[in-house]
């Protein structure tokens, strides 16, 4: 971490920092389709909350420090819409996710209370659309609990 970040997590996003496992937040935004649903420990670091991770408990948790310091840096800003745009990609792509339990539908949960806290509501809502659109699209798999939780996260 560099002197002008608040914490692990706006360096990781300004793209100063490096995660729990040395990569550059640009190093986990190349990943193929097939390494991001392999590793499970990227998405706490990419979608930071406030709450500790029930899958990596070792990873960060998000201070209202660092909430603020990356509200206000535009690096970080920049990385949180390249990692938003590349999940959507990964779930447009990616089909089996559209089932009625899978793991990705909690890292979606994830992806979409984090935008709201450190993007604004607006994100978190337009990424929870064009989830919504791909269940749909599907022939809507995705379990109630799911839409409720993403609906949740979103404040919808």
């Amino acid at each position: 971490m560099d002197n002008s970040t608040a914490g692990p997590l706006h360096a990781y996003l300004a793209g100063t920092g490096r995660d729990g496992q040395g990569r550059l937040a640009a190093d986990v935004l190349g990943y193929p389709d097939e390494r991001l649903e392999e590793v499970h420990d990227y998405i706490q670091w990419l979608f930071p909350l406030p709450t500790r991770s029930g899958a990596q408990p070792e990873a960060p948790v998000l201070t209202q420090v660092e909430i603020e310091a990356i509200r206000a840096d535009r690096s970080a800003q920049d990385t949180l819409k390249r990692a938003a745009e590349r999940m959507l990609r990964f779930y447009q792509d990616a089909h089996w996710w559209l089932t009625s339990y899978d793991h990705n539908h909690l890292r979606i949960t994830r992806i979409i209370h984090s935008l709201r806290i450190l993007t604004g509501p607006e994100e978190a809502q337009r990424f929870h659309r064009i989830i919504l659109d791909l269940n749909g699209g599907a022939g809507s798999p995705v379990n109630a609990r799911s839409l409720e939780y993403w609906s949740d996260a979103a404040g919808a």
